[in-house]
């Protein structure tokens, strides 16, 4: 009897630990940039180098931006000991150094793997390797790791996702987990005692209606994602040219709506103003950064016009208002409707609205909420995003 209560003793003080472990390294959704929806393969040491550099230059780091990720194709084979090897003629001084790098400007250091035996792109996988390769990328000082579900076979993804993660704590050095699993096993049920953010659908394309599929498949998993659990609807697009201007406003007003990760994976050395406002809008990115960390829902749909709503720490609130259609839109708006508006898994007292300034996040301005009706006027697949704040 005394030595089965040790055991479970024991048990109880490993998991205790492994939980500790897991705490504290995601609890607002990550943000940063990564290099695979720009540069696919084509990536090298001075590339990613230099994206560091422009994250600094151009004010991304001051919004909040602090990762940098390097996507599939940087390392190429394994030595004769299993050690994961690195491509050196594209980072001729090794991962080590470009960590440093990165590390050296105040920003963190993000890599890439695979649950299977190959990458996506054919390069190895950590398949058999995973406490290995854990080992390796905790002494090149990575912070971040995106593992992927490319030549996984007949794997299970809870338990090859749960035998990294067993690596990462081993390892001992705290690295965010990032699950990209694409939603095939509804990661959302069970990765959230196993990675710090899961992919919840396959990837985003650079077009309307591929990131607008994305957003549709994100309504009803609000009630899964959180500090240090997130649904990820995949990387930012904005600044990669296949949308238009409003486009790239809607999107990224969506995933702040949603509690998303915002991975930008633009070029970040060659952005227009455009994109350079979108990408560091903080008022929309404090929405994202909410502490209270609830992802937004679907309050009305009207076929062409929905309302989404978020809830904030503070009792305040964040809407968007998203015409989907191809026209302009005129829709009449009653803010103080939308002020006492709840949903099913949140439960407030009544609110006032004398009690509340309402901006316009993109406007950045307050409105006047004291006529009725007010009509709103929303460019074709655009939106109005609006925060009441309490006064």
């Amino acid at each position: 009897m005394k030595k089965l209560f040790l055991l479970i003793f024991t048990t109880f003080i490993c998991l205790n630990g492994i939980a500790q472990k897991f705490d504290g390294l995601a609890n607002t959704p990550p943000m940063g940039w990564n290099s695979w929806n720009k540069f696919n393969c084509d990536v090298n040491e001075e590339l990613i180098m230099k994206m560091a550099d422009a994250m600094i230059s151009s004010g991304m780091k001051d919004a909040g931006y602090e990762y940098i990720v390097v996507d599939d194709c940087w390392q190429v084979s394994r030595d004769e000991n299993g050690n994961i090897q690195h491509d050196t003629q594209r980072f001729p001084h090794g991962i080590k150094y470009l960590a440093d790098y990165i590390h050296s400007k105040g920003l963190k250091f993000g890599i890439y793997s695979d649950a299977g035996i190959k990458t996506c792109q054919g390069r190895p996988g950590s398949r058999g390797y995973e406490f290995q390769d854990a080992k390796t990328y905790a002494s090149w000082g990575v912070d971040y790791l995106k593992y992927d579900w490319c030549n996984t076979g007949t794997q299970d993804a809870k338990a090859s996702y749960s035998i990294m993660r067993d690596a990462l704590y081993a390892a001992g050095r705290p690295i965010v987990f990032s699950i990209c699993e694409w939603g095939k096993s509804r990661p959302w049920e069970w990765a959230q005692e196993v990675g710090h953010l899961w992919r919840t659908t396959g990837d985003i394309v650079d077009r309307w209606d591929a990131m607008i599929d994305i957003v549709d498949k994100q309504r009803d998993l609000g009630p899964y994602s959180g500090p240090n659990h997130w649904n990820d609807p995949d990387m930012l697009e904005v600044g990669n040219g296949g949308m238009t201007i409003e486009e790239y406003k809607t999107h990224f007003s969506l995933w702040c709506m949603m509690a998303a990760p915002l991975m930008a994976g633009n070029d970040l050395s060659d952005m227009s103003k455009e994109t350079l406002e979108i990408l560091t809008n903080k008022e929309l990115i404090a929405i994202d950064q909410d502490k209270l960390g609830k992802q937004a829902f679907c309050f009305r749909d009207n076929g062409d016009y929905e309302i989404w709503i978020k809830k904030l720490s503070n009792d305040e609130k964040a809407v968007c208002l998203l015409n989907r259609s191809d026209e302009i839109k005129e829709v009449m708006v009653d803010f103080a409707f939308l002020l006492k508006s709840n949903d099913d898994y949140w439960t407030q007292d009544p609110y006032q609205l004398q009690n509340y300034i309402v901006r316009d996040l993109w406007e950045h301005k307050e409105i006047k909420t004291d006529k009725y009706p007010t009509f709103v006027k929303i460019p074709p697949h655009g939106v109005k995003v609006y925060k009441y704040i309490k006064k």
